[in-house]
């Protein structure tokens, strides 16, 4: 009996968790099924897309420099021990296109955009104007969580692009500023090692985690606790799932992604 007792309790403790897990699951799929509805919120897109950009800019370029820095400097040590310190800038770019890109994507649309989506929304949410939207007959994931997720994606593969730009500069300037390398030797070794599929599956990659960031951020904004501290946990609850689905997904994605795509010269 106690045996049948404690499962019993573990299972109802457990159905919290799956109704969530199935919640999520059923607003993903309404929000991809919105995007291709009448009428589009223009509108809303576009100050979106200008407030996920506002917040994550300056995040973005403290984090790019200092991790391209960091791996130049690796590289640099790892590739003189083994005779090849020609090819320690174009290996920090090809670090930060392929890795070092979507990665500080995660850091920043996981740590900046989605948290503050979703205190946006929940502060919303607390207002009661959501209910005040469904009285009056607006669809709540039309009107706010579809505009949203669509300015995530965008923001995170422009996101990903600055930060690949950053990474190519940085390797160029540690190559041939620092270590008195030539230009042409350090696009000859860059084109050398990277191929037009790693920058589509980088891109890819930052699409996928800006679309897993947005609905995240929309559930947990659209179902806070009671309150402003309600909020606050939906907060913080937005971060802890963002930051490890997106470090899931870039696992799945590459490990996929080395088993079809072989690597230059193989």
């Amino acid at each position: 009996m106690a045996d049948k007792w404690s499962t019993g309790v573990s299972l109802r403790n457990l159905s919290g968790p799956m109704q969530a897990v199935g919640a999520l699951f059923a607003m993903s799929l309404d929000a991809i099924r919105f995007i291709f509805k009448r009428p589009f919120q223009g509108r809303e897109f576009l100050e979106q897309c200008w407030f996920v950009a506002r917040v994550s800019m300056a995040p973005t370029l403290l984090v790019a420099i200092p991790f391209t820095v960091l791996v130049s400097f690796t590289l640099n040590i790892l590739l003189r021990e083994l005779g090849a310190a020609d090819l320690s800038g174009a290996g920090a770019a090809f670090g930060a296109v392929t890795q070092l890109g979507p990665m500080v994507t995660v850091l920043i649309v996981a740590g900046a955009g989605a948290t503050a989506m979703c205190a946006d929304l929940g502060s919303r949410t607390i207002r009661e104007e959501i209910d005040a939207m469904e009285v009056l007959g607006i669809n709540p994931i039309q009107r706010l969580v579809v505009p949203r997720v669509l300015a995530m994606v965008l923001v995170a593969l422009l996101l990903n692009g600055l930060v690949s730009v950053i990474g190519i500069a940085g390797g160029y300037f540690f190559n041939v500023v620092l270590q008195g390398g030539t230009p042409g030797a350090y696009l000859a070794s860059f084109s050398a090692l990277a191929q037009l599929p790693d920058l589509y599956v980088a891109e890819l990659k930052a699409a996928i985690f800006g679309l897993i960031a947005g609905v995240v951020a929309s559930y947990k904004g659209l179902h806070p606790g009671a309150g402003p501290k309600g909020v606050g946990e939906a907060v913080n609850q937005t971060v802890v799932i963002t930051f490890l689905l997106l470090f899931f997904a870039n696992l799945i994605l590459t490990m996929v992604y080395l088993q079809i795509v072989p690597a230059k010269g193989s």
